[in-house]
This record gives structure tokens, sequence and C-alpha cells, in this order.
């Protein structure tokens, strides 16, 4: 499945429930925030050493999982509200990183 399969999958589900309206970027972005903060949460007093082997606790594996789905689904929306493609605007952050923190020369 593509970045655009998904997006259509999503469209379609909101647009069963006629949730367009509230779908404005103020909205997306705010949901967005939430759901990463609900993903933060996740890993906040976990130590260095526990955070790396969460997908050792069976709960917290199911909920970083689902807290990482709801950070994509609201970004891929924001993304389709503002008409930016994920994927290109990523190439181009990178291709601009790459410039400006240059790989140390080996």
């Amino acid at each position: 499945m593509t970045f655009d399969d998904l997006h259509q999958r999503l469209r379609d589900f909101a647009a069963a429930r006629d949730w367009e309206p509230f779908h404005t970027p103020k909205n997306l972005v705010m949901a967005l925030s939430g759901e990463v903060g609900e993903l933060t949460s996740l890993f906040q007093w976990l130590t260095p050493e526990e955070s790396a082997a969460w997908r050792s606790d069976p709960d917290l594996e199911a909920n970083v999982v689902d807290e990482i789905a709801d950070v994509t689904l609201y970004l891929l929306q924001l993304a389709n509200s503002l008409g930016v493609d994920l994927i290109e605007a990523a190439n181009a952050k990178i291709d601009r990183n790459e410039h400006r923190f240059p790989a140390p020369e080996r």
C-alpha cells in the first residue's frame, strides 16, 4: 500500500462519517499534537534501556504501535489538507540536511 492508497482509505473513512468539515489545518495540527503527546507519554519515565526494549512489554508495544499509527494518519491528513506531498517534502528536507550536516570524511 502506498501513501496515496492509505490516504484514499482515510478519506473514505472520514467521508462515510461526515467528518470532513472538522478536518481543517488547525484541527488536524491540534489532533496531531495530542497524538504525539500520547506517544511521548508512553516513553516519558522509561530509562534508555527500557525504552529500547519497548517490544518486550506486550501492552506497551500495542500502545506504541497504535499511537504511531495515529500520528501517521493525522500527519497524512494534515499534509493533504495543506497540499504537501510528504515524500517530496521529506526528500527535500534530507537534501537540505545533507548540505547543512555533511558526513565526516573517513
